[in-house]
């Protein structure tokens, strides 16, 4: 576990009339982290919430933050059913990072928990968007609750 490391986590789809809210804050809470010393954050890079908090990542990097924009990926080929835009604004996140981490070369069942459970494990905070309890988001901030992590909801 990483002191200086958060991860985020969040659902693929967003409720329009909640973008702005879960936005706002998470730009608050990230503010706070680097105000505490954090520098490294990790993002699985899905469509959705993870792609929105490395958008700002690299934003607070083009604004001379000090900080690190890590990926951490299910797999080599997790854009292969995304339609040709979202994979031409995540092959630009992706130029954008300071690390990538593949936990898997290939898409298989189990993918997906392995990229959630090496961001938790590689981190002191978590900054979720979390809706609903049946999903991947709520296995994700199920796992980091039991490691100890701090864990800030920014979709309440």
């Amino acid at each position: 576990m990483n002191e200086n490391t958060c991860c985020f986590t969040g659902h693929r789809r967003l409720p329009a009339d909640k973008i702005g809210s879960i936005t706002r804050k998470l730009e608050y809470e990230v503010e706070q982290l680097i105000k505490k010393g954090v520098t490294d954050f990790i993002s699985g890079g899905a469509l959705g919430f993870d792609q929105m908090a490395a958008s700002l990542i690299i934003a607070k990097k083009q604004m001379g933050k000090n900080i690190r924009l890590i990926f951490a990926l299910p797999c080599k080929n997790q854009d292969e059913r995304w339609n040709d835009k979202q994979k031409t604004f995540y092959k630009d996140l992706l130029k954008e990072a300071d690390e990538i981490f593949y936990t898997s070369e290939e898409y298989h069942a189990t993918c997906m928990k392995g990229r959630n459970q090496f961001m938790v494990e590689h981190s002191m905070h978590c900054i979720c968007a979390l809706l609903h309890d049946k999903s991947g988001t709520s296995s994700t901030v199920r796992y980091a609750y039991q490691k100890g992590l701090n864990v800030r909801n920014v979709a309440k």
